[in-house]
């Protein structure tokens, strides 16, 4: 639990940096999250052992730094076709609910 409220200190201290020639840059988690759905994965639990192993987050904390992550103007502007497809991922299943 300290581990992970550690971690979500230091992005919130990351988030305030990385400037790109005026542009905002995601913290690196954030852009760590974005490669690794950049990624295929084979086999069933290999995306759930690259999220605890690279990472260090639980899967279900994954999904949740995900989910906002998609709607941060910041990751549209670093990785657009990843997070345009993600968008779109979700909203499918959301219409299929």
């Amino acid at each position: 639990m300290e581990q992970e409220q550690e971690q979500e200190q230091e992005q919130e201290r990351e988030l305030g940096q990385g400037h790109e020639q005026g542009r905002e840059l995601p913290a690196r988690r954030e852009r760590d999250i974005i490669a690794l759905e950049r990624r295929g994965f084979l086999g069933p639990g290999a995306k759930e052992r690259a999220i605890r192993e690279e990472l260090g987050l639980a899967p279900v904390r994954y999904y949740q730094l995900l989910n906002a992550l998609l709607d941060d103007p910041r990751a549209l502007a670093h990785d657009p076709v990843t997070v345009n497809r993600l968008r779109r991922v979700r909203e499918s299943r959301r219409t299929q609910r």
